[in-house]
């Protein structure tokens, strides 16, 4: 247990945003599952852009680091390229 105001504040601090990392990394991940699982190359084209989105906006809030983002991003890109050539 903390032993300090400040400790027992940043302690505080760090469970909220925890819960907000975790929510914002669990959205990101089932954006990304939304894409690789879809049937249609079509309907994986459409997730596609929403789960950049996530993945933009957690690499932003570094919930992710940036580089992660974009090799996430590349990744998924070359999927869906590969599945609607």
């Amino acid at each position: 247990m903390a032993h300090s105001k400040q400790a027992l504040k940043r302690h505080r601090q760090n469970v909220k945003a925890n819960v907000k990392n975790r929510a914002q990394r669990s959205a990101m991940k089932s954006a990304i599952k939304k894409v690789v699982k879809a049937e249609a190359p079509a309907a994986a084209k459409d997730d596609l852009a929403a789960a950049m989105k996530k993945i933009d906006k957690a690499a932003k809030n570094r919930v992710i680091h940036k580089n992660a983002a974009a090799r996430l991003k590349s990744r998924l890109a070359k999927k869906v390229a590969k599945r609607s050539a």
